[in-house]
């Protein structure tokens, strides 16, 4: 898995590709009857809003953790792992990416909340305008994709801060680095 996870760090065009076909499965089942071409060309015009926010915000964190994408894939690897980097100027550069990470997720809990009530609403207008094959699958996604979100928030949420502390008890608290920026 970690290979994996690796891999497509490196290779963001195929994360986009992946996920554009199994969003395209995923309403081929809903909505069957509809050509497989004009599904996917739909579903990959749809997602360039979200590719190039993905885009913005990876190159970003590239130039946190030293410009590179190896460095950065790195950085992501030594995080799961919860492996404190050894050199300074490394250590510096994972505790950047962390403050930006923490910084950027400190309305999570009102995102999801937005999210919950979303999917919901989404879910209700489709049991009453749809047959029961699309409100199943919307209610099997909403479920799914608010469950999926609540655990991988929280687990990335417990290993910044964990790295975090970390790099705390390593070296310069992270209040003084954050004062240099």
């Amino acid at each position: 898995m970690e290979r994996l996870n690796s891999f497509l760090g490196r290779h963001l065009w195929l994360q986009f590709a992946l996920s554009i076909l199994l969003a395209s499965a995923l309403v081929m089942v809903l909505y069957p009857g509809r050509s497989a071409v004009s599904v996917v060309l739909r579903t990959a015009v749809v997602s360039v809003g979200g590719i190039v926010v993905v885009l913005v915000r990876r190159n970003r964190e590239k130039k946190t953790a030293g410009g590179s994408t190896n460095g950065l894939v790195s950085m992501d690897t030594k995080l799961r792992r919860g492996e404190v980097p050894g050199e300074p100027a490394e250590r510096e550069a994972m505790r950047s990416l962390v403050a930006e990470r923490l910084h950027r997720t400190r309305h999570r809990v009102a995102a999801l909340v937005f999210l919950a009530v979303m999917f919901c609403t989404v879910t209700a207008m489709v049991a009453l305008t749809s047959g029961t094959r699309q409100t199943i699958g919307f209610a099997l996604l909403t479920v799914g994709f608010l469950s999926w979100s609540v655990v991988a928030g929280n687990r990335q949420q417990r290993r910044l801060r964990t790295m975090r502390a970390a790099l705390d008890d390593h070296g310069v608290p992270a209040a003084a680095a954050s004062r240099t920026r």
